[in-house]
């Protein structure tokens, strides 16, 4: 594992729910010989968070946050000296998604091509393959029913579309998923679903 963070004091924040991608991030700043720690902060509560960052960039060197909204990151991010990184909002997953591509890239040799397949809402880990289209050169095809398509016209872009169409996943080079919908009857979603004999159908 290269050194990069030797000696770098790395906090991360968790203020929200969720711990495996925390966990793993604590894990990667020890491996990588960096000094880790966890402040307890909630943002948007009793302290501006301009005050927050402030004793922030005295004791660390990078920010690992993981909280609710973009918005409280671009904040941040925008009061801090220490660089900040995503670990999740609800809107973005960013490091997630990297962290898939920078494994299909050792795998395939490159990501020239690529076709994703996402069986899955406008939610956070689709919309993080979406962003990723938008600067590499891939494909990102999301197959759900229309009610839970991507709209957002800063995340549209000629890498990327929508379809009902199932039979997208005979050609995909990868396919992710994700939870249904919580409003979602279970019916809506039956042709959905991705099963044992449609994968044996695919490439």
């Amino acid at each position: 594992m290269p050194q990069a963070l030797f000696g770098k004091r790395v906090g991360i924040i968790v203020d929200d729910t969720g711990w495996r991608n925390t966990t793993a991030f604590d894990l990667g700043v020890k491996a990588m010989g960096g000094i880790s720690a966890q402040p307890l902060i909630s943002f948007s509560t009793r302290e501006p968070t301009a005050d927050l960052a402030g004793y922030l960039d005295n004791w660390l060197d990078l920010l690992v946050v993981r909280t609710k909204e973009l918005a409280t990151l671009h904040e941040l991010a925008a009061a801090a000296e220490a660089p900040v990184i995503n670990a999740r909002t609800r809107t973005n997953h960013p490091c997630e998604t990297l962290g898939d591509l920078a494994y299909i890239k050792s795998v395939r040799g490159t990501l020239d091509g690529l076709k994703v397949v996402g069986i899955a809402p406008d939610a956070n880990i689709l919309r993080s393959w979406v962003e990723a289209s938008r600067s590499m050169p891939m494909h990102v095809v999301q197959v759900y029913p229309e009610r839970w398509h991507v709209t957002d016209p800063d995340l549209l872009n000629s890498n990327f579309e929508s379809s009902r169409d199932i039979r997208h996943l005979l050609d995909a080079d990868v396919i992710i998923t994700d939870s249904w919908p919580t409003d979602a009857e279970e019916d809506a979603l039956a042709e959905y679903r991705v099963s044992a004999s449609l994968l044996n159908e695919g490439k």
